[in-house]
């Protein structure tokens, strides 16, 4: 495991994924985060330096894993005339798991590779707990050369390699992680909506959830969001100002396709007001909050 290993966004997922790298023997040698307290804790945890440049990460390491959180942040982290990852990036790999527009990733690679340098999509379909765990379901985009070259190290984060799947060129990745985000996004606002009517009903919520488990309402949202909805615990695994982000993208490749998808654009409209209540901060499982009777801002007399 001779790779030295950065990493730009060192947030919750990207700080687990880094502390998962180092317990199994890798040597995560640079950390940068625009919130600097962040960057420094995680390098004196880890043994890093806590770099004030991207192009500092690029010089001390042989692969860089972004997690930063939209298009314009991943444009100028590779872009920036000041200060960016290309700088000196000949034969360096840059492995980029935020969830942004298909496009930006091509163009990202089309970057790299002027730069003699690679990047490859590695877009996450998991939350906090399998970033520290090493189970992340991972989503591959781009050159297969590639890909087998950080095949071991992304073996690392996904359940030796369980979880992770080679999907094609660069960009569909992104295009089928906005997918299954959009799907869970709507699975979500539905759960939402029938809870929250079960509550209006005064129905026992237990026995609906049980209920619910049991037949066609079930999902994979009722195990993860289903007790947080009713109990309004919404402490953030996936932010619903992230869900109306990536429900905007979903939205996006469906226009160009000409496509009308109608249960997106509820579910988008949904966490873009959640958000503009200034309630994007909480987990997804917040859109509940416009559901239940009782909840959510008060209306002014």
């Amino acid at each position: 495991m001779a790779q030295k290993i950065g990493f730009v966004g060192v947030g919750r997922m990207g700080a687990n994924m880094a502390r998962r790298l180092k317990d199994v023997g890798y040597k995560v040698t640079a950390v940068y985060d625009i919130n600097k307290k962040a960057a420094d804790d995680l390098a004196a945890e880890l043994g890093a330096e806590a770099c004030t440049k991207l192009a500092r990460v690029t010089a001390l390491s042989d692969v860089v894993i972004t997690v930063v959180t939209d298009d314009k942040a991943m444009l100028n982290i590779f872009s920036n005339k000041k200060d960016n990852l290309l700088t000196g990036a000949k034969g360096r790999v840059f492995v980029n798991c935020a969830t942004i527009s298909p496009g930006v990733h091509v163009q990202v690679e089309k970057l790299a590779k002027k730069a003699k340098a690679a990047s490859l999509e590695g877009c996450m379909a998991s939350s906090i707990n399998q970033a520290r765990q090493g189970t992340l379901y991972l989503m591959c985009g781009g050159e297969k050369a590639v890909f087998e070259k950080v095949k071991p190290l992304l073996t690392k984060l996904s359940d030796e390699g369980k979880l992770m799947r080679y999907i094609g060129k660069a960009g569909q990745a992104a295009q089928l992680k906005a997918l299954v985000n959009m799907v869970m996004n709507i699975n979500t606002a539905a759960l939402a909506e029938g809870l929250g009517l079960a509550s209006a009903l005064k129905l026992d919520l237990k026995t609906v959830m049980e209920v619910f488990s049991q037949t066609g309402a079930n999902s994979r949202v009722l195990v993860t969001d289903g007790e947080d909805m009713v109990n309004r615990d919404h402490a953030c695994f996936f932010s619903a100002a992230h869900a109306a982000k990536d429900s905007g993208i979903a939205l996006s490749l469906g226009k160009a396709q000409k496509l009308n998808l109608p249960l997106a654009a509820a579910t988008f409209a949904q966490y873009t007001k959640l958000t503009k209540l200034g309630l994007g901060h909480l987990d997804k499982s917040g859109i509940a909050e416009l559901t239940f009777k009782g909840r959510g801002p008060k209306k002014k007399k």
